[in-house]
C-alpha cells in the first residue's frame, strides 16, 4: 500500500475517532473553597480531576468537571492513537522512498574526459 492510500484512510480514521486530545488526565485532592467545608476541617480533600497538557512549550493544566472526564478520556485514547499512526506513515514514508530509490537504475558512468 502506498503512502497516500495510508494518509486517506487515516483521515477517514481520524474522523471516526473525534474528538481527540493530548495530554494527561489525573485525579488528585485537593482542599475546597468553602469556609467551614466539614470534610476539609478534618483533613479530608475533595477529589478532582486536572487537564495536563503543552502549549507554547509550557506546562498547563485545567480543573476538568466529573461530568466531562469520560469524553475527555476517550479523546485522550484517540491522541494517543493517532500519534501512533503518524509515526507508522512517517516510516511508511521513509520506506517506501527507499524502495522507489533503489528501484531505480543507476545513473551512466561518465568517463572523465582529458582537459587541457
Amino acid at each position: 500500500m502506498n503512502t497516500r492510500d495510508e494518509v486517506s484512510r487515516f483521515v477517514e480514521e481520524l474522523r471516526k475517532l473525534w474528538p481527540v486530545a493530548r495530554g494527561s488526565l489525573c485525579e488528585v485532592a485537593k482542599p475546597c473553597v468553602r469556609a467551614g467545608c466539614a470534610a476539609c476541617a478534618r483533613g479530608d480533600k475533595h477529589p478532582s480531576f486536572i487537564f495536563s497538557y503543552r502549549k507554547g512549550g509550557k506546562q498547563r493544566c485545567l480543573y476538568v468537571p466529573r461530568e466531562l472526564v469520560p469524553e475527555l478520556e476517550r479523546a485522550l485514547d484517540n491522541g494517543r492513537w493517532v500519534e501512533n499512526r503518524m509515526t507508522e506513515i512517517g516510516e511508511a514514508l521513509i520506506f517506501e522512498y527507499r524502495q522507489r530509490r533503489d528501484a531505480r537504475p543507476p545513473p551512466p558512468h561518465r568517463r572523465k574526459g582529458k582537459t587541457g
